[in-house]
């Protein structure tokens, strides 16, 4: 064993130096004005936040809703795109269609004097049309007999 000792305690005082606890505010200092003489007021300093927690949270809560926002905004903008591709696929389709039967009917126009001819129809000299209405035949305009 040791042959030193440990430094007996005075009655009335601990072994263990006192720590005094660290202030949390700021100590209160005055400073001088220029030139005004003015009256200073010693103001504390205010007390430090307690905890950053919340503040990181509501970072958090924001970066999240931004990212589902922009989340729903880019599925909304892709079911959009492929909406209007099918329509604009539709519409050429029709055009199509469209286009298809007016190139019939101009060959059914085109074939109908030489059918009529075929089945001994003759065009009409003198065409009218009847107006029901007033009751009366009118004879229609530039054709031959008036």
């Amino acid at each position: 064993m040791s042959a030193l000792r440990a430094p007996a305690a005075y009655p009335g005082h601990s072994a263990a130096p006192q720590v005094k606890p660290a202030p949390r505010r700021a100590s209160l200092t005055a400073i001088s004005g220029g030139k005004q003489k003015r009256r200073l007021d010693v103001v504390r300093a205010p007390l430090q936040s307690q905890s950053s927690i919340p503040f990181f949270v509501l970072c958090a809560t924001v970066l999240v809703s931004s990212l589902v926002a922009v989340l729903v905004l880019n599925t909304s903008m892709v079911y959009t795109s492929y909406e209007a591709a099918r329509l604009s696929n539709q519409v050429t389709q029709t055009r199509q269609d469209v286009q298809a039967k007016t190139e019939r009917l101009r060959q059914i126009q085109n074939a109908l004097p030489a059918k009529a001819d075929r089945l001994g129809m003759v065009p009409a000299q003198n065409p009218q049309v009847l107006d029901i209405s007033q009751a009366a035949a009118q004879v229609l305009a530039g054709s031959g007999g008036q």
